[in-house]
C-alpha cells in the first residue's frame, strides 16, 4: 500500500483521522493511521508502513519506529485471534506464565506462533494494567479476560473454536 495504492475508503478514513489535528501536526495521527491499516489488514505490513508515511509526508523510517515500538501493531500476518498473556510480575506471581505455557500446549504452537489452521497467534505481554485480576490476557488487542486460570483458558479456546466451526 503507497500513497497511490491507497483505496478511496481508506483514504476517507485516513482523513477523518487527520483532521483532528492542526496541519502542522498532522503527523500526530500516525498511530491512528497505522490502526486503521491493520484494521483494515490484519496487519501492517512494511509496503503498509510506506503508504502511510507518504500520506503524512513522513520519512518511512519515522513510521516503522513507530510500529516496531508498540506491540499492538502486527508486524506480520497473525491468527484471527491475537493472544496477549501478560507475563509481567504481578501476573507471573498469580500464575500468568502458567497461563502462557496452558496455552502453548492447548494450542501446539510456541510464543509467537500462529496454529496451523489460521486462527490463534501467541504473545506474551507487557502489563495490561489489570494486575488485581491477574492472570489476563487480551485478545486482538482489544478484549481484556481476567482471572485467565486453565480452566477459563480452556472455555475461551474451546468457545472460539466452536464459533469457527473448528476442533482442536
Amino acid at each position: 500500500m503507497t500513497a497511490t495504492t491507497i483505496s478511496e475508503a481508506t483514504r476517507a478514513r485516513f482523513d477523518r483521522e487527520v483532521a483532528k489535528y492542526p496541519p502542522e501536526q498532522k503527523r500526530s495521527a500516525v498511530m491512528a493511521l497505522l490502526s486503521i491499516v491493520q484494521q483494515e489488514q490484519g496487519w501492517v505490513s512494511p509496503e503498509s508502513e510506506r503508504g502511510v508515511a507518504e500520506y503524512l509526508g513522513l520519512p518511512t523510517i519515522a513510521v516503522h519506529e513507530v510500529t516496531t515500538f508498540y506491540n499492538m501493531y502486527n508486524q506480520r500476518p497473525v491468527g484471527k485471534y491475537k493472544l496477549n498473556v501478560c507475563t509481567n510480575l504481578p501476573c507471573k506471581l498469580r500464575r500468568g506464565q502458567q497461563a502462557l505455557e496452558h496455552l502453548e500446549k492447548k494450542l501446539g504452537i510456541g510464543v509467537g506462533d500462529t496454529t496451523a489452521d489460521g486462527l490463534f497467534t501467541l504473545y506474551p505481554s507487557e502489563c495490561l494494567g489489570a494486575c488485581a485480576d491477574a492472570p489476563v490476557m487480551l485478545v486482538n488487542d482489544r478484549t481484556m479476560c481476567s482471572f485467565m486460570e486453565d480452566d477459563k483458558l480452556d472455555q475461551l479456546i474451546d468457545g472460539l473454536r466452536q464459533v469457527e466451526g473448528k476442533t482442536a
